[in-house]
Parts: C-alpha cells; sequence; structure tokens
C-alpha cells in the first residue's frame, strides 16, 4: 500500500481503538500508537469515560486494505491474500506442509476459497462457496455438507454465534474491491 493509504488504514482502525473517536483529517499525524497525552504523570494509562455518543457504527475496509492488515507486523500476506467482487470473499492461501506429513510432506500446498457474504431478506448471508486443495474441488462432504449451505439461515434461529452475529449486524455489502458493513446498536 502506498503511504496514503495506510495513513487512511490508520484512521479507519483508530476507531476501534478508542471511544468516541472521530477521524483526523488526513494531514494530520495517525494516532493508532500511544501518544503523550495518553498517560499520566506517573506512567499510567489515562482513565476515559466511556461514550458511543456519535461513533460510526460502520465498518468499510478496500481489497487493498484488508490485505494490507494481512502483512501487517506479519508474512502472512506472502502465504494469504483476499478478492472481494460481488457478494464473494475469496482467499487464496500457500500452506507449508510438514515435512512428516504423508503424501504432501515437504510441499506447499496452494489452497482457495469462495465465501458468499451479503444481506437479504433483513438478515446476513454467509455461505461457503467451495474449497480448493491444488486445484482440485474439496467434495461438500468433505467440508461437513456445508458447501452452499447458509450458515445463519441454518444455524442462526439456535443460541450461539451465528444467532448473535445476525442479530449485530444491520447490513452487508461486498463489491468490487469493496467491504462494507453496518453494526447494529
Amino acid at each position: 500500500m502506498s503511504q496514503q493509504e495506510e495513513k487512511r488504514l490508520e484512521r479507519k482502525l483508530e476507531q476501534f481503538e478508542r471511544p468516541g473517536y472521530k477521524p483526523l483529517p488526513a494531514t494530520k499525524a495517525s494516532k493508532s500508537k500511544p501518544q503523550k497525552n495518553d498517560w499520566l504523570s506517573d506512567g499510567r494509562l489515562k482513565p476515559e469515560v466511556y461514550s458511543e455518543k456519535g461513533v460510526s457504527r460502520e465498518i468499510n475496509l478496500s481489497e487493498r486494505e484488508l490485505n494490507g492488515l494481512l502483512a501487517k507486523n506479519t508474512d502472512l500476506a506472502r502465504k494469504m491474500a483476499i478478492d472481494l467482487s460481488e457478494d464473494l470473499v475469496s482467499a487464496r492461501l500457500l500452506l507449508p506442509v510438514d515435512p512428516d506429513f504423508p503424501l504432501f510432506g515437504g510441499k506447499t500446498l496452494r489452497v482457495r476459497a469462495g465465501l458468499e457474504l451479503a444481506y437479504r431478506d433483513q438478515r446476513p448471508i454467509v455461505k461457503i462457496r467451495g474449497v480448493s486443495i491444488m486445484g482440485v474441488p474439496v467434495p461438500a462432504a468433505w467440508l461437513g455438507g456445508l458447501k452452499n449451505v447458509d450458515l445463519v439461515k441454518e444455524f442462526g434461529s439456535d443460541q450461539g454465534f451465528w444467532k448473535s452475529f445476525s442479530d449485530g449486524v444491520e447490513s452487508i455489502t461486498v463489491r468490487e474491491g469493496e467491504l462494507h458493513i453496518k453494526l447494529k446498536e
């Protein structure tokens, strides 16, 4: 990412790190790292009143920003890449296999996966579109029969992760190169 894109991403990440945060103009320095005014004179972290007033509940990330997050402070960007297209999040992953593993030992597996991510009929849609290893699609049975199954519809009526996830999402939109999520209050 360019320096300007990194600064824009840092400003977006601030909304998750500081309650009541309002983005700084692009010309100001990023405050994602602790600043001098975050500490009391004796070195303790300064307390702050918690507030949600005026805070955005929207998450807007570009494909470049998501891939930049993978690369931040890690070599994961050399092993994983994310692509965003209409209602689809695709991942490409290179997995080194332990040399002692049978058949593929010492090799690097190329894995690709697709996840439909959308919002229709007043609820999120999350479907595993498929997984392939070394270019060969993994059978649906090997994915626990969950390929092309709407996980929120299937499991969202029970108490647990999918119900909580669905109850907290107001909308999800995935377009070419963009991910938009709006959270409920």
